[in-house]
């Protein structure tokens, strides 16, 4: 992050020092005065105008650090305050919705869910409830919220939140974005599913230090999000992330879209129940315990999920040899993977890839984030639009 170059009016140099200032405490968190000079490149009276005018706004504070070192008289911490400024995010699934108020630095102040069936995953029935349910939320907490982030498991256009296909969701051509936003009266940012788990794990998560990455989401579908270069790679109309769609298995299972052998009809959720033996529709809390229960009987693990394995593996190597990410990262069902099927999916990368052996084996970890990755991507997508503006 740099200081604005000489030229800049004096106006357009205040915002950007204002807004760098909040970016830099809304991801890494408190620090001291001095530290944010360093790090923002500018000197210490503008940095002190800076937090000066914030701290008067309401918008940060600064705090004696609660652990000391050294003699002499400490820094001060300045410290964002979460409750002055705020964002909805809002997670659809294929079987839930998840909410959160999050305020600035990431903290989560408040949160609600509840299941979809068939009847309730409608898209007016979806907004109506995420409506009502915002306005308990925000009147229990007491906060003014200034945007909306929504993720969505589907084909989104990023411009208006327009979402082309979410066929897990049975949804077709729904303007989510300008149809929540005219109701919650904010504005309101949709992604897919993936691509904000992808954006979650680099501000948040394990890819903070990484500039290029893949994170791989599988639920009932499979969707991958992709950071390029330290920037979420978007491709035509926002439609990038679709990489359960890589044909993989040759005549294959049927896909719902049109295709046979995808990936994610060898690696979803209801593949993943037949590989263990369980009906398709097994609710996610059994499945996850029976692969708790895998992960404590090794010998079983080869057995029951060594052809899934193969097939996930198939699916990264492809990915690995086109994009050349440092780190893969496995989201959402796959953080319930026994360690062992990780372990052997990443040796067959480095063993079959072209580009993994090059760069001396890529990484393959998985979420620590895990479920609420989205949740924190929808969020991390407003603050996007906000923090310019505060």
């Amino acid at each position: 992050m740099t200081a604005p170059t000489s030229g800049t009016r004096p106006d357009d140099a205040r915002r950007h020092n204002r807004s760098a200032l909040l970016r830099r405490l809304h991801v890494d968190g408190p620090c001291t005065r001095a530290t944010l000079a360093t790090e923002l490149g500018l000197n210490r009276s503008t940095i002190k105008a800076v937090v000066d005018g914030l701290a008067e706004a309401g918008v940060v504070t600064e705090a004696v650090p609660s652990q000391r070192s050294g003699a002499g008289r400490p820094s001060l911490m300045v410290l964002p305050q979460p409750q002055s400024a705020v964002v909805l995010a809002v997670d659809i699934r294929v079987d839930q919705v998840a909410m959160a108020m999050v305020g600035i630095g990431g903290q989560i102040l408040g949160r609600h869910s509840w299941n979809l069936h068939r009847t309730t995953r409608l898209p007016g029935e979806v907004i109506t409830h995420v409506v009502e349910s915002a306005q308990l939320l925000r009147d229990e907490l007491a906060v003014v919220v200034s945007a909306a982030g929504v993720s969505v498991p589907g084909v989104v256009r990023r411009a208006d939140g327009f979402v082309h296909e979410a066929p897990n969701l049975g949804w077709r051509d729904v303007a989510l974005g300008r149809r929540l936003g005219s109701v919650l009266q904010l504005p309101t940012l949709v992604g897919n599913d993936a691509e904000l788990g992808a954006l979650a794990e680099h501000v948040r998560g394990v890819a903070r230090d990484s500039s290029d990455l893949v994170y791989l989401s599988a639920d009932v579908g499979l969707g991958g999000g992709v950071i390029a270069g330290g920037r979420p790679l978007r491709g035509t109309g926002g439609y990038v992330g679709e990489i359960g769609h890589i044909q993989v298995r040759p005549g294959g299972r049927a896909c719902f879209c049109g295709a046979q052998g995808c990936w994610e009809t060898e690696v979803g959720e209801p593949a993943l129940c037949r590989a263990l033996g369980l009906p398709e529709d097994t609710p996610r809390g059994a499945l996850v315990a029976e692969l708790r229960t895998l992960s404590a009987a090794p010998d079983q693990i080869e057995r029951k999920l060594g052809e899934f394995t193969e097939w996930l593996a198939t699916g990264l190597v492809t990915l690995v040899n086109m994009l050349a990410p440092e780190l893969v990262v496995l989201g959402d069902l796959l953080t319930a993977l026994p360690p062992r099927v990780v372990d052997r999916a990443r040796a067959i990368v480095h063993e079959r890839s072209l580009v993994s052996r090059a760069v001396g084996g890529t990484r393959i970890t998985i979420s620590p984030l895990g479920r609420d990755a989205r949740l924190v991507g929808a969020a991390e997508l407003a603050f996007e639009q906000i923090l310019e503006s505060i």
